[in-house]
């Protein structure tokens, strides 16, 4: 019996039929823009095998309706989901989790993809430190420094095998090596507070960022230090972090219209950075 192609491919149609819409290359197809955006961590603390291990930049497209759809989603903002949507969207590399990026490398993804889709002003309000008056202001996007801190001699940081960073504690004197903290563990931070009801940004940072004290990475050993940490050691740490982990900063003069106080002012990522008054 032969076969009867019309039952496989459908009928034949006349030779001047129009081909099924499916088939018809989009006349105003177009590849979407893309930008390569430079990462603070300059590739460095990412494990060896990560997309990112030593890489100065990551490509990411251009904002669109699509992205546009998850940023005005009332699920994902409910849930606290839409900036990392977001991030996982305008990243072009599949194979790199937005999660496992470091926290002032999604900040630098996050301005650029913010100026690329509606311009360097971002126009907002805020409250003089002063008088507490509110008032509008406007930040140059263009104006974003990324931060590098020259005070790993201050701390004497040294740097692991494994890509994280060794002090000594000033007080203790215990030896405490740290990691840099990516986009996971932000998340995790505010979901542990909302669940908790209690806010413990201090300890509950420390705890993450540490990964041994002295040589000893039990959980419940590093948790223990962390709760009874003098306030000089604390204070140290944290400033030891700050040096080890660049990040991309927006400053400007500030100078409030009512009291004329007088400061510099970083740009605050409010819930209007990414739907400006257009």
């Amino acid at each position: 019996m032969s076969r009867n192609n019309e039952d496989r491919f459908g009928p034949r149609g006349d030779a001047g039929s129009e081909a099924p819409a499916a088939t018809l290359p989009n006349p105003l197809d177009f590849v979407s823009p893309t930008e390569h955006v430079e990462l603070p961590s300059q590739g460095r603390g990412y494990p060896q095998g990560h997309p990112l291990f030593g890489k100065e930049t990551i490509e990411i497209k251009y904002m669109t309706a699509k992205e546009e759809d998850i940023l005005s989603s009332r699920s994902l903002l409910k849930k606290g989901l839409a900036i990392e949507r977001l991030l996982q969207s305008l990243i072009c590399d599949r194979n790199i989790d937005a999660k496992s990026l470091f926290i002032g490398d999604r900040n630098s993804i996050l301005i650029s993809a913010r100026r690329s889709a509606y311009g360097n002003i971002y126009s907002t309000k805020v409250t003089c430190p002063n008088c507490t008056t509110v008032s509008p202001y406007d930040f140059d996007l263009n104006n974003s420094k990324i931060s590098e801190s020259d005070n790993y001699d201050k701390y004497d940081i040294k740097i692991s095998t494994e890509g994280w960073f060794k002090v000594t504690l000033p007080i203790t004197g215990f030896l405490v090596e740290f990691r840099i903290l990516k986009g996971q563990d932000e998340v995790d931070m505010v979901e542990n507070a909302k669940k908790k009801k209690t806010e413990k940004n201090v300890s509950s940072q420390l705890k993450r960022m540490i990964v041994s004290v002295n040589e000893y990475k039990e959980r419940y050993v590093i948790d223990g230090v962390v709760e009874k940490l003098p306030a000089q050691d604390s204070i140290f740490l944290r400033g030891a972090y700050k040096a080890a982990s660049p990040d991309i900063r927006i400053v400007e003069d500030f100078t409030c219209p009512s009291c004329e106080f007088q400061q510099e002012l970083e740009v605050p990522f409010g819930a209007d950075f990414f739907w400006p008054e257009r």
